[in-house]
């Protein structure tokens, strides 16, 4: 199978590559840094000629709602916009476990993602996850207050990133099939610990306050809102694993 994927040089795509190579397809990197401008359909249209599948693991870093949406509605319309002209059989979209229940800034972003995948004229399939281990360091750099470090107070289920590359591997092979299973990691956390944690992995050793962060998404992390549901898939790789290896590197 060729399979293009959208942000496939990023964190999750780069391993979304490596986990289509070892199943023995062929992966098609869609980036700028590959000479693919993702938010132009003719660049893209180019590129997916004899693709099968594509993925989109696309990603911004920001939380403001204005900029998010229009980066995924651009993105999003030029992918499926140069699939239906390429013929791809099957679209594939990385959302978060809870868009829909905390539709605030960036989730709010990536729900109106869905609802484009959704309506799009190109078979599809929408995984949600939780998030990854690595959103203790995006809370710890992101939630400062000057130069103190807060921790901000939630309930996460964080997942390793290679079994959502894997996850989303699997679902190119099984075929469009709408809203797949969420996928979650195997335990619940607590947001304040996973920060401080993290800082210490570090070397930090100051007070890091916890906090309530405002808002409807700040409520939506506290209250549950953001966990998988009981018929989740559940990984493997603990948070406490990920940050022990964190030294080693």
């Amino acid at each position: 199978m060729r399979i293009g994927i959208a942000g496939g040089g990023g964190t999750v795509g780069g391993r979304v590559v490596e986990a289509a190579r070892r199943r023995g397809h062929e992966a098609v990197i869609l980036t700028r840094g590959a000479g693919v401008d993702v938010r132009d359909p003719a660049a893209v249209r180019g590129a997916l000629d004899g693709v099968d599948a594509v993925v989109d693991v696309l990603n911004i870093n920001t939380l403001n709602t204005r900029r998010a949406t229009e980066f995924f509605a651009a993105t999003t319309a030029a992918l499926l916009e140069a699939g239906r002209a390429a013929g791809v059989g099957h679209h594939v979209a990385l959302s978060i476990v809870g868009v829909d229940r905390a539709p605030y800034g960036y989730y709010a972003a990536k729900l109106a993602q869905e609802r484009l995948v959704e309506s799009g004229g190109v078979p599809w399939s929408i995984q949600r996850a939780t998030q990854f281990h690595d959103f203790a360091r995006q809370m710890y750099d992101g939630a400062r207050l000057g130069p103190l470090h807060l921790a901000p107070r939630g309930r996460a289920q964080p997942v390793d990133v290679q079994e959502v590359a894997d996850r989303l591997a699997e679902v190119v092979e099984s075929g469009p099939q709408g809203r797949v299973t969420d996928l979650a990691g195997p335990r619940e956390e607590s947001l304040v610990r996973m920060v401080r944690d993290y800082a210490r992995a570090q070397g930090v050793r100051g007070w890091i306050p916890e906090v309530s962060l405002p808002g409807g998404l700040g409520r939506a992390q506290r209250d549950g809102s953001l966990l998988p549901g009981r018929d989740a898939i559940l990984g493997r790789r603990t948070f406490e694993a990920w940050l022990g290896e964190l030294g080693q590197h």
